[in-house]
């Protein structure tokens, strides 16, 4: 989710997002850079999701919609 606009006046640096990608590569494969999305259009697409985790994260800006994909052949190796 993007931040807010009173969040970008403010300066926010939001350090988990840096960590997301950080943990994303490490996986194995190309990760294409972060989508942010405004927040309530992150409201709408996270309504029409499979499913949904709640977990203890409490950084501010640490939701996420992961998109699921086919794996390349040789992952099944």
């Amino acid at each position: 989710m993007d931040l807010v606009d009173t969040d970008k006046q403010k300066g926010l640096s939001v350090t988990v997002w840096e960590t997301y990608s950080h943990l994303l590569s490490q996986a194995g494969s190309e990760v294409p850079p972060l989508e942010k999305v405004e927040r309530f259009a992150f409201y709408e697409r996270a309504k029409k999701s499979y499913a949904v985790v709640a977990t203890g994260e409490t950084a501010l800006y640490g939701n996420l919609i992961l998109k699921k994909g086919v794996l390349p052949a040789e992952f099944l190796e």
